[in-house]
């Protein structure tokens, strides 16, 4: 049987929604199935709002078994399916299908067991990421990843992304703190993958699942492991005349052997941006600051604190401030976690990117970003991830202008461009959705993007669940092969092709 038939098959056939709506209404709850426009309109967008498109039909299942019966109702009337979290994702990876069906999980939103002996918690796919750390703090414990969405995004939104974090330089990304998943498959299979153990036997295809972004089943369950509270935690925060003195300063840290429990940088425009927002004590006539943090125990941290504040001196910090409370360290984080809201007082809209890059071109990929400023005349806010590369440009511009949205969009694909360039890839935890798969084309060659596309059909061999996301088409590549950005200015590789 050729695998690629039931696919573009899916890709034909004309959703059949009475049907589709006929069959679950059997097994789903009217108030949990939503079609008139005022109830779906809602659904049009994740966080990235450039992108919008109303659902046919929005349902919010409540129970695993609901969940069973609607996808195998998609399946059987060739419904496409997009899952949806909390709708905090920034890559439309919940933009809607134009002739799908948005299936939220915001119900599955119970801890099903919290086990502070085995150090673990099993949690609903709409529980949201906070909540867990909140569960666990009695017992001395905490859910290591931290999105600046903490507040509001969905584990189950977490895992389709493989978010991150402040935290994530030493603790890891999602896929280092899931032990396993349970999912539904398009054919309405339940499938569980890893497990408590610290081995599983078969292929670890756990990795592989997370950051998958919806396309190969939708998860009902998440196992995930929660750590001890460190005794202290103290952050270091550092000025500097240049932004690529900045970057020196994270290279040398790393070089020293050191892994922070955080590690950010944020440049003038984003702190003068914060400042006034949450008023964290940030120095605003510094060219950027970073924020180092050490946690473990005292002497741990005041051996690591000691060694950060000599190389940040050696480097060329022109002002060092340590925090000398938990309420101080929780205020210098709260100007970074706040970077993206705070955006919102000195522009009507903000794009945020997602780029990563080997941490020794930071100063380069910095300065040539600011060159891009005059190149597409819009402003924009560095705030990333020091320690991992993992950069979060803000681009700033008013969505009432068109002009200014098609510059928004176009200067974004210049950052992604440039970090595929240097060694980096396309994304580091915000995922690739609608907003990255062009560049999916340049970041892979053909025969690794038909890899991705044959692990999709094992899974999805109709191509219903979550379809035109993150693998693009050797059609779609090939036209993009073509493409140059603002003149010829980026020219693309040439993309392989059959």
């Amino acid at each position: 049987m050729d695998m690629a038939t039931p696919v573009e098959a899916a890709s034909t056939a004309v959703p059949d929604f009475p049907g589709f709506l006929s069959q679950i209404r059997s097994d789903v709850p009217a108030h949990a199935i939503l079609t008139r426009p005022d109830q779906t309109r809602a659904y049009e967008c994740d966080g990235l709002v450039l992108y919008r498109e109303r659902p046919v039909v929005v349902v919010l299942p409540e129970t695993e078994a609901q969940l069973v019966s609607v996808l195998k109702a998609c399946r059987e009337h060739n419904v496409p399916v997009v899952p949806r979290g909390s709708g905090t994702g920034l890559s439309g990876g919940a933009t809607p299908h134009p002739q799908g069906v948005v299936v939220g999980m915001a119900k599955f939103n119970r801890i099903l067991r919290l086990d502070p002996d085995a150090c673990v918690a099993v949690v609903g796919p709409g529980v949201r990421n906070l909540a867990v750390s909140e569960a666990a703090a009695p017992h001395g414990l905490y859910y290591a990843p931290d999105p600046s969405s903490q507040i509001a995004c969905s584990i189950g939104g977490n895992v389709a992304e493989n978010s991150g974090g402040v935290h994530c330089l030493k603790y890891g990304l999602t896929t280092h703190n899931v032990l396993k998943v349970r999912f539904v498959t398009i054919d309405g299979e339940i499938i569980e993958l890893g497990g408590e153990a610290p081995d599983s036997p078969g292929l670890n295809l756990l990795q592989a699942f997370i950051g998958s972004e919806g396309m190969l089943g939708m998860v009902t369950e998440v196992t995930v492991k929660l750590i001890p509270r460190p005794q202290l935690a103290r952050v270091v925060m550092a000025s500097f005349p240049s932004v690529e003195l900045a970057g020196e300063g994270v290279t040398r840290i790393i070089a020293d052997g050191i892994i922070p429990a955080g590690l950010e940088l944020m440049d003038k425009r984003a702190v003068n941006m914060v400042e006034p927002f949450v008023k964290a004590g940030y120095d605003l006539e510094a060219a950027a600051i970073l924020l180092c943090e050490s946690d473990g125990t005292p002497d741990e941290v005041s051996e690591e604190i000691a060694r950060v504040e000599a190389l940040l001196r050696d480097v060329g910090a022109t002002r060092l401030q340590t925090s000398t409370s938990e309420t101080e360290r929780l205020k210098f984080w709260a100007g970074r976690k706040n970077a993206f809201p705070a955006a919102g007082r000195i522009s009507p809209d903000y794009y945020c990117m997602d780029g990563t890059i080997p941490r020794r071109h930071l100063g380069r990929v910095l300065a040539a970003m600011a060159e891009m400023e005059h190149q597409f005349g819009l402003r924009c806010s560095n705030v990333f991830h020091a320690g991992d590369g993992n950069l979060h440009p803000l681009i700033l511009f008013d969505a009432n202008s068109a002009d200014e949205v098609q510059r928004a969009e176009d200067f974004g694909v210049a950052i992604l461009e440039l970090c595929v360039q240097v060694g980096g890839t396309i994304t580091g935890e915000h995922g690739v959705g609608i907003e990255k798969i062009n560049q999916m084309c340049t970041q892979f060659s053909r025969d690794e993007l038909d890899v991705f596309s044959a692990f999709k059909r094992a899974f999805d061999p109709y191509g219903l669940l979550n379809p035109l996301k993150l693998i693009p088409t050797l059609v779609r590549c090939a036209e993009y092969g073509k493409m140059h950005v603002h003149g010829g200015q980026v020219a693309f590789p040439e993309i392989p092709r059959f």
